[in-house]
């Protein structure tokens, strides 16, 4: 009935040296043709043609992404055609994945569709984000 264990803190977006916060949303009418990368989390509802790389991601049951996923976290709802690599994974059910997934911690919700190979990352791997320099 109780459990012992802490509850878990919720999911703070980081913040620049500016104070601000490092959080960005591509929305359901946005439609990207190329590689995304960003140094902070992300938050997809609408559709990427190409490589994202983050360091969180947090995907839209209607969005879609065709291209490989690398980020330390991501959260999984929509479709994707790619290779994901990241270091925890959750995957909803409302998920449609077809690609190898490498990941070093996996959730997956009863309903969840991967057509694909699911491998612990190889020791060493490396799934962080190069920042990107201006």
């Amino acid at each position: 009935m109780f459990s012992k264990k802490a509850p878990s803190a919720p999911h703070r977006p980081q913040v620049n040296a500016m104070g601000h916060s490092t959080f960005s949303v591509f929305g359901a009418d946005t439609h990207i043709k190329g590689d995304v990368q960003a140094g902070a989390d992300l938050h997809v509802d609408g559709v990427i043609e190409g490589d994202v790389s983050c360091t969180s991601l947090v995907q839209g049951e209607s969005s879609r992404i065709e291209g490989a996923i690398r980020a330390e976290s991501a959260r999984l709802a929509g479709t994707v055609h790619g290779t994901i690599t990241v270091r925890e994974l959750v995957v909803l059910k409302t998920a449609r994945i077809r690609g190898d997934v490498h990941y070093d911690a996996l959730t997956i919700e009863q309903g969840a569709q991967v057509d694909g190979r699911f491998a612990p990352r190889a020791a060493g791997e490396d799934s962080t984000v190069v920042p990107i320099t201006a």
